[in-house]
């Protein structure tokens, strides 16, 4: 979150975007996934720009430089940053003055996690950083005694965990005021599940379909379908509704008001969920033998809408769709997402093709979840690629990515969405992240050399094009200056 995360929105400014959507921004956990976070609130240590710190006289230029981080600009090193960052945070906590009025304040107005979320950290530490289902039984199960015995014994570490969200939140509240002034907003994203190794799950065990140890019972999933005959196993405690239910979603609204906080629009992973959900039994070795369960449904998108009338969000709504899900997305007002990649079986009348699609929704080239659009034209099944390059009036030999970039921008959709791998023309060596897979994901980064300004000229001159760097209709989520970005 330091100087190159501002000269990114100096280069979004000269662009012509509105939006910058970032992924989960969540502490990582399993297989550096940031859709299996420690916790639903807190953030992570990693974004912390050690170069701010040392303009605190919290670190030494010379002691940044001690600590090894990967050499590697294209790529995140997961595992430099595991073994060395929070040795470097923990020399700046350790400077951090014992009452500073700004800690204090974050502590008290954000105590309703961040108690729970310090003590859990504090705890994983003291555990060798095992699950906390491998924890002894007293403070698995979160027995007073254990806990009271646990704060003492650990009050250093406790401190350790909630200074550095301080420090996170410290800088991304600059990053998001600096790029307000320019003119830019962030969306973020919700997932809609908690890790299965998380304060969350810990702390609140009633609102999940847990057992007696706080061990689930059913996890979370995707069915068998034509690209995995297995199904997806995501592996992911599920919620207990009724509960959630008779507290008037007090904690899905707590978490939803937060996130709300952090971004200016939120992408709630898996609407679909809400409707219904695929429930697997736990120990299962794929998802073949899941089961589709009711979700709360109408319920709960009217409580949102009642206690956060102001909330933007973006529906995830991928994957199968029933008449259902679309009529609980139509009650919601919510704009629902269309892929471009998603759009060319030649063989039907798909809904992500851009004559089909309606204002209230935002359309993207590709997520995060699939390849760059050059790696698609070099993979996808050739009937597809052929229907594609006729409907996007694209040659056998034109640029296939950029015809699919000026059909997003074109189309009537209030916001539109362009990975910068696709701007760059970058092939599947630049993907995010592959499902269903755990290693090798979440690592790609820009370099700043290629964000030249020749790059932004040609970003803005596709964006101006198509009117939208100019007009303010409506956007994603809500109010906000529709754009690409």
């Amino acid at each position: 979150m330091g100087k190159e995360a501002f000269q990114f929105v100096d280069f979004l400014k000269k662009a012509g975007q509105r939006y910058w959507q970032i992924l989960p921004v969540g502490p990582t956990g399993c297989g550096d996934s940031p859709y299996q976070s420690f916790s639903a609130f807190a953030a992570n240590p990693y974004l912390i720009d050690p170069g701010l710190l040392a303009e605190r006289g919290l670190l030494t230029r010379g002691e940044i430089g001690r600590f090894d981080f990967g050499d590697d600009p294209g790529q995140v090193d997961y595992g430099a940053l595991f073994a060395n960052r929070f040795g470097l945070l923990r020399l700046a906590a350790g400077r951090f003055p014992v009452e500073d009025a700004g800690f204090e304040a974050f502590r008290r107005s954000n105590a309703g996690w961040l108690e729970d979320y310090a003590l859990f950290m504090a705890l994983k530490e003291e555990n060798g950083m095992v699950s906390f289902q491998e924890w002894p039984a007293g403070i698995r199960l979160r027995k007073a005694p254990a806990l009271e015995a646990a704060r003492a014994r650990l009050a250093g570490e406790i401190r350790f965990w909630k200074v550095t969200q301080y420090l996170f939140f410290t800088q991304w509240r600059a990053l998001k005021n600096y790029a307000h002034r320019n003119g830019v907003f962030l969306i973020g994203d919700l997932p809609i599940y908690v890790s299965p190794d998380s304060a969350d799950l810990w702390a609140h065990s009633g609102l999940f379909q847990v057992d007696g140890d706080r061990r689930p019972t059913e996890v979370a999933g995707c069915p068998p379908d034509a690209f995995t005959a297995e199904g997806q196993l995501w592996g992911n405690p599920l919620y207990r509704w009724e509960k959630h239910a008779a507290t008037g979603y007090r904690w899905w609204v707590r978490r939803l008001s937060s996130a709300a906080r952090v971004y200016d629009v939120v992408r709630i992973d898996h609407f679909r969920g809400f409707e219904s959900y695929y429930a697997v039994p736990a120990g299962s070795r794929n998802a073949v033998h899941g089961i589709w369960r009711k979700g709360p449904g109408a319920d709960f998108v009217d409580t949102v809408k009642r206690k956060l009338p102001r909330l933007s969000v973006i529906a995830e709504d991928l994957g199968f769709l029933t008449d259902d899900v679309r009529r609980l997305l139509a009650r919601s007002g919510f704009p629902g997402m269309k892929v471009l990649q998603f759009a060319f079986d030649p063989n039907g009348e798909s809904e992500y093709l851009p004559h089909r699609y309606t204002r209230n929704c935002v359309v993207y080239t590709g997520t995060h979840d699939n390849t760059t659009a050059e790696g698609w034209r070099l993979s996808a099944p050739e009937e597809e690629v052929a229907f594609a390059r006729r409907y996007l009036g694209a040659g056998p030999d034109g640029d296939l990515t950029g015809a699919l970039i000026r059909a997003a921008q074109a189309s009537v959709a209030d916001t539109c969405i362009i990975p910068l791998q696709d701007y760059l023309r970058l092939g599947a060596e630049a993907r995010i992240n592959t499902p269903g897979t755990v290693g090798g994901n979440w690592r790609w980064r820009v370099r700043s050399e290629q964000l030249t300004p020749g790059l932004a000229a040609g970003i803005r001159g596709v964006t101006e094009l198509y009117g939208r760097a100019k007009h303010r209709r409506r956007a994603a989520g809500k109010t906000k200056p529709s754009s690409a970005g």
